[in-house]
């Protein structure tokens, strides 16, 4: 088991490295004054497209890319110190194309859309000319069981149609937002079992009767690309347009959230490293109480005990993204306990690395005049997106009780009885 990166991930994180520091930080300033006039996406955005693509830094994210289609095939294993590193700078993975939930979304269609299908969405989203989202979350069930979903989809002749509502449905707000694959509860699902009740249809922005109600912000902070609340009435599509099998779309949920998520914990832990950077250049840098804040020992110890919590974490993701490589080779609910794992780790770790850069910071650390407070309302979100840490704890804990109800018994010899130890074994010649 060899988490080191291959000679070609090393080379492409050093270009990519390079690529952010040519390109994309002198323009992060200019970037953040584009968002606040409503100028999104800034207009420089395609053209540092256009640059990351021709220089071999594009769709690095799908293990599954075909030769005839545009980018570079890693595996989950070699992308993820590219994660990490684009996670440094929020917006620099839209600039290799490796931006969520276009990568999940992505994945979704190369695996189980049609030809018509690959031909309208995927193809335009590895190209990088339009933005897609996942619906899947509701206000009014516990999305964290995605069994309880009530947005329906009835079977109408030709057609399918939606009713429903979505809420915090990331990128639905871009401009370029051309695709909503959602997840829809089968009007006719009453005698199947609860998880195949449900399916995924592609639903064109622009149909009829869907309706973008509002940008709900998250603990205040603005995103431009959206956490959309989408109102779907009466929604009709061509039959056509579902994805996959009628009744797969949990299964098919479940598929696309393993590498998301390794991909979502990278980027956190890039978040993380920066963070301790900047604390630990601040701490040099100031003087409290006639010493250096370097010299405080609680300070060193908050930055101790973040090294050690980060490379903690990023071990863990690299096995989560090794066993992904693995296939049908790794056990899959194994595979399943390690990303559930990996989730809850990444936005706690986030929590802790970047509050304790905020207070070395101290209020300035709490304004936009550095990353870290975006950075701390980004990790208290995740311990909620994608699933909250208590459901990903379930699975871990299943996945334990599971393996000691296999065994049970064989700690047994671990125990020892006041008759074992009136009469201890004897070794035999």
């Amino acid at each position: 088991m060899d988490f080191a990166p291959s000679p070609l991930a090393l080379q492409l994180r050093e270009r990519l490295l390079a690529f952010m520091d040519r390109y994309l930080l002198p323009y992060n300033a200019a970037w953040h004054a584009a968002v606040v006039a409503g100028d999104y996406p800034p207009p420089f955005l395609e053209d540092l497209k256009t640059l990351a693509r021709e220089d071999g830094l594009w769709n690095l994210f799908l293990p599954t890319l075909r030769d005839d289609e545009p980018g570079t095939r890693l595996c989950n294993l070699d992308y993820a110190p590219l994660a990490e590193a684009m996670g440094r700078l929020p917006w620099a993975a839209e600039v290799f194309n490796c931006h969520a939930p276009d990568t999940g979304n992505i994945e979704l269609l190369h695996r189980f859309a049609t030809p018509p299908q690959r031909t309208a969405w995927l193809a335009p989203l590895l190209e990088g000319r339009m933005r897609s989202a996942f619906a899947m979350s509701e206000p009014d069930v516990a999305s964290s069981d995605p069994t309880n979903l009530q947005t329906t989809v009835r079977r109408e002749g030709d057609h399918l149609v939606l009713s429903g509502r979505k809420w915090f449905i990331t990128g639905a707000a871009h401009p370029h937002c051309r695709l909503l694959i959602v997840l829809c509860r089968n009007a006719d699902a009453d005698g199947a079992d609860s998880h195949h009740r449900h399916s995924m249809v592609l639903v064109p922005v622009d149909t009829l009767g869907v309706q973008i109600v509002r940008n709900i912000s998250v603990l205040h902070h603005h995103a431009p690309e959206g956490h959309c609340e989408i109102l779907l009435q009466g929604v009709r599509v061509p039959a056509d347009h579902l994805l996959g099998d009628w009744g797969a779309g949990f299964a098919m949920a479940q598929a696309r959230l393993g590498p998301g998520r390794v991909h979502h914990c990278m980027r956190t832990i890039g978040q993380c490293e920066l963070a301790l950077r900047l604390a630990t250049e601040r701490a040099l840098e100031r003087t409290a109480f006639g010493k250096p804040l370097a010299e405080q020992a609680n300070v060193q110890e908050w930055l101790a005990e973040s090294r050690i919590e980060i490379d903690q974490a990023r071990l863990l993701v690299l096995h989560a993204a090794w066993l992904l490589d693995q296939g049908d080779a790794a056990d899959a609910r194994t595979v399943r306990a390690q990303v559930a794992a990996i989730k809850v780790v990444a936005a706690r770790l986030q929590q802790r690395v970047v509050d304790r850069a905020m207070q070395v910071f101290g209020a300035m650390g709490l304004s936009p005049d550095t990353p870290l407070a975006a950075f701390w309302t980004w990790g208290r979100a995740l311990r909620l997106m994608d699933g909250p840490d208590e459901v990903h704890l379930r699975t871990v804990a299943r996945h334990e009780l599971a393996q000691a109800r296999a065994g049970l018994g064989d700690s047994a010899a671990y125990f020892t009885t006041p008759e074992q130890l009136r009469a201890p074994p004897h070794l035999s010649a």
